[in-house]
C-alpha cells in the first residue's frame, strides 16, 4: 500500500460517505420534518450539514477498515490454521447479529420483529457484498468480507444505535454500509490482486 494508492481510497470512501449522507439525509427530511435543521427554511445548511455527517461517517468507516486490516494481520501471524480464523470470524458475526437484536430490545415495547429487521438487512447486505468480493478475487474472501461487513459495521454504528432512532440509525448505517462494501471491494483492485480475466 502505497500513500498514492491510500490517498485515492480515503478521498473516493469520503465521496462515497458524503454522497450517501445527503441521499439518505433528504429522503429522512422528506419523510419526517423533525429531522430537518432550522425547519427545512435552510437548505444550504441542511446539505452542508449532511455532506459533513457523511465525510465524519466515512472516516469512521475507514478508521474501521484499516483497524480490522491490522488485527487480522496480526491474527493470521498468530494463528495459522485458516479454518479456526474463519471459525473465530463465523462466531463473531453470529454475535454481533444477536446483540443488535437483544442488546436494543431489552428495555424496548416494541415487538421483536422490529429489531430483527437491521440484522437481516445487515446479513443482506453482507452476504452480497462477500459473494461479489469472491467473484473479484476467489472463495478466500467470502468469510472475512462477511465478517467485516457485519461485526465490524455493527461495532462502527454504535453511537447511532445507543439513541435508539430509525433515523439516526438509516442515517449512519447507510453511509457506512456504503463506505465499508466499497473499502473492501476496491482493496484488491487498488493492490492489484484481482483475479485475472479468464
Amino acid at each position: 500500500m502505497t500513500l498514492r494508492k491510500w490517498f485515492y481510497l480515503f478521498w473516493t470512501t469520503l465521496v462515497i460517505g458524503a454522497v450517501a449522507a445527503l441521499i439518505i439525509g433528504f429522503i429522512l427530511q422528506s419523510t419526517d420534518q423533525k429531522i430537518s435543521v432550522l425547519n427545512g427554511n435552510e437548505i444550504g445548511f441542511n446539505m452542508v450539514t449532511m455532506l459533513l455527517g457523511g465525510a465524519m461517517i466515512s472516516v469512521l468507516s475507514q478508521m474501521g477498515f484499516f483497524s480490522y486490516l491490522i488485527v487480522r494481520f496480526i491474527v493470521m501471524g498468530m494463528i495459522r490454521a485458516k479454518w479456526i480464523t474463519d471459525t473465530l470470524q463465523l462466531i463473531c458475526v453470529l454475535i454481533a447479529l444477536v446483540d443488535l437484536v437483544f442488546l436494543r430490545h431489552e428495555d424496548a415495547q416494541e415487538s421483536w420483529l422490529t429489531y430483527m429487521m437491521l440484522p437481516l438487512i445487515l446479513l443482506v447486505v453482507a452476504f452480497s457484498t462477500s459473494w461479489w468480493k469472491v467473484k473479484l478475487t476467489n472463495k478466500n474472501g467470502f468469510i472475512p468480507t462477511l465478517f467485516f461487513m457485519t461485526a465490524v459495521t455493527a461495532i462502527e454504528a454504535v453511537p447511532a444505535l445507543r439513541i435508539n432512532s430509525a433515523a439516526s440509525t438509516l442515517f449512519m448505517m447507510i453511509p457506512l454500509l456504503a463506505c465499508n462494501a466499497w473499502q473492501i471491494l476496491i482493496l484488491s483492485k487498488v493492490l492489484k490482486t484481482n483475479k485475472e480475466p479468464l
